[in-house]
């Protein structure tokens, strides 16, 4: 039976779809966040659930080096969608060329949650490109996977790491029809935080939301501002200003099981690591135009062999990986807690998003860093993750970009 404390388990939902007698189901805590319940009554004590839960996986220890890629796709059309370098994009057409499927992860159609859905043809992998600053749910969706993967069709899997370790468990064999695609995770915010940001929004504009972009490349990396057009609102805020992702990057928010997050220990289970790169214009400043480039990681031969047979459709570069992970650290390392974090979503639960924004969002300048001040220091650290080794970055100019709709009078 499944017994793991919340500050160990990741909600990657393997238990719930390996569970035989489906008596393991995901309930939400105060926080937000999901985390398995068992139904005690109707456990045969199988230990299914333990030997699929990634968090009792503890060897091996990372340690090798993976060919490590700096890439962007041709197509500048699909990369301006994306949220670096159109890599994703490549592998999931390509997949699907082949008859196959693509999992994924997007947004609702009411826009307030992320989940894992499956995609069967090119019209619908917009859908997938893109960051989403949630946690997915996952649902049964891991049992979906082995069903398409043992009616022989080509699958391409992606999430953070943790969701790829829990259905390479989850499996408990290698498929050679399936190919694994992990993002680099800071860390996942709650859904609790982003329904309440969601519905402050709506409230302050009296407008519906109807589309979300949490990586707007389209008007500037540097440009912020609120403009209204009629009955039509669009809210752009880069992420030194939108209170959401102020949050999100200053570790207030995230799943206890992020600040010790066991996937960064491990060698990784996927196929190809995808990310921004960061610090692009230190390490190939070349493969730099400002309109994202994607850090890919080689893990395995499978992965190699794919990026191999697609390279006309990408420019690449093969960089040196301790170069390419430098402003990457989330690749290896878990964020830091802050000591707010232990009162923040009691405050979440009882104050106003206003009220919470005015508390947690308060500006960090920066003669504060040039002094040294440890508290400040830490705080911009987390914010400026990436940026730290070049005063000259844009690329963590991205933002948020709502689209709201007023309702005529």
């Amino acid at each position: 039976m499944i017994e793991l404390k919340n500050n160990e388990c990741c909600g990657c939902g393997a238990c719930v779809n390996v569970c035989p007698k489906n008596c393991i189901s995901m309930k939400v805590d105060a926080e937000g966040f999901e985390y398995p319940s068992v139904d005690k009554t109707s456990c045969i004590n199988c230990g299914l659930c333990e030997k699929v839960c990634p968090i009792n996986k503890q060897e091996p220890l990372r340690s090798n080096k993976p060919n490590t890629y700096a890439a962007k796709i041709k197509d500048d059309t699909i990369r301006n969608l994306s949220s670096s370098g159109g890599i994703f994009s490549i592998l999931a057409n390509e997949i699907l060329s082949k008859c196959g499927v693509v999992y994924g992860v997007a947004l609702s159609d009411d826009l307030k949650q992320a989940q894992h859905i499956r995609v069967d043809n090119t019209e619908d992998i917009y859908k997938l490109r893109g960051s989403k600053y949630l946690q997915s749910k996952t649902g049964n969706i891991f049992n979906q996977v082995k069903s398409d993967l043992e009616d022989n069709k080509q699958v391409l899997f992606s999430g953070v790491p943790c969701q790829i370790n829990g259905l390479k468990l989850f499996l408990r064999k290698e498929y050679e029809n399936l190919l694994t695609v992990e993002v680099i995770c800071h860390g996942v915010p709650s859904p609790a935080l982003w329904l309440k940001y969601f519905d402050y929004l709506e409230t302050k504009y009296n407008a519906k939301i109807q589309k979300v972009n949490f990586r707007e490349k389209r008007n500037g990396w540097k440009t912020f501002g609120l403009t209204e057009d009629g009955d039509n609102i669009s809210q752009y805020l880069n992420l030194h200003h939108d209170p959401y992702m102020q949050m999100f990057l200053r570790n207030y928010c995230l799943r206890p099981s992020c600040y010790d997050c066991v996937a960064k220990k491990l060698e990784s289970m996927a196929d190809l690591t995808i990310a921004d790169f960061w610090g692009i214009q230190n390490v190939a400043p070349e493969m730099d135009d400002d309109k994202g480039t994607s850090l890919v990681l080689v893990q395995t031969k499978k992965g190699e062999k794919i990026l191999d047979s697609l390279k006309e459709q990408f420019v690449s570069k093969k960089v040196d990986f301790d170069d390419g992970i430098k402003s990457n650290i989330s690749y290896w390392k878990s964020c830091d807690k802050p000591n707010e974090r232990n009162y923040f979503f009691d405050d979440m639960n009882t104050m106003s998003f206003s009220d919470l924004q005015a508390k947690y969002c308060k500006p960090i300048r920066r003669s504060l860093i040039k002094r040294g001040i440890g508290k400040a220091k830490l705080i911009l650290k987390h914010i400026l993750r990436g940026v730290e080794h070049s005063n000259t970055s844009t690329q963590f100019e991205y933002g948020l970009l709502i689209q709201m709709t007023r309702d005529s009078e």
